[in-house]
């Protein structure tokens, strides 16, 4: 049974430690919405926005992500759906179904970041280059990755 079923949306550039409950935080500058479970049990649920995990749609007046949520790793192990603010409840997931989607996941990450960037829509290879200490020293001053920011926004 879902405790909460709407959420309030708020855009914020850091999440705050303790979440309200009832509340979406919506992170644009790290790509990321955190919230307190919907079921009640207070736990923190992230959800990074990435091509191969969820999908935010904010329509100037409700949030919506996609796919659903599934706290498999949480002990109240709940199941929800946000569409339009609205919290929806989903069905449970037995613990085959659960590791089907991590190895799904699993491929679907492999193949999007191993691809290379030819093959991505717009993309374009860059002009060959030696390897050199300038080009590793470029590659070093590259900004952090969305996970690396995601880490040092949660740690804090």
């Amino acid at each position: 049974m879902m405790r909460h079923r709407t959420l309030e949306h708020r855009f914020v550039r850091n999440v705050p430690r303790e979440l309200d409950p009832g509340v979406l935080y919506i992170s644009m500058d790290y790509a990321t919405a955190v919230h307190s479970c919907c079921c009640g049990c207070g736990e923190r649920v992230v959800t990074p926005f990435t091509p191969t995990d969820w999908r935010m749609t904010f329509d100037g007046e409700s949030i919506s992500l996609n796919p659903s949520v599934g706290n498999w790793n949480q002990k109240c192990r709940s199941h929800y759906v946000i569409q339009h603010s609205r919290v929806l409840e989903a069905g449970p997931w037995s613990e085959v179904q659960v590791e089907a989607e991590r190895r799904r996941d699993k491929k679907a990450k492999a193949a999007h970041y191993s691809e290379p960037r030819s093959e991505q829509p717009g993309a374009t290879l860059p002009a060959e280059e030696p390897v050199t200490n300038t080009a590793t020293q470029a590659k070093a001053r590259r900004p952090l990755s969305l996970w690396s920011r995601l880490k040092s926004w949660l740690v804090g």
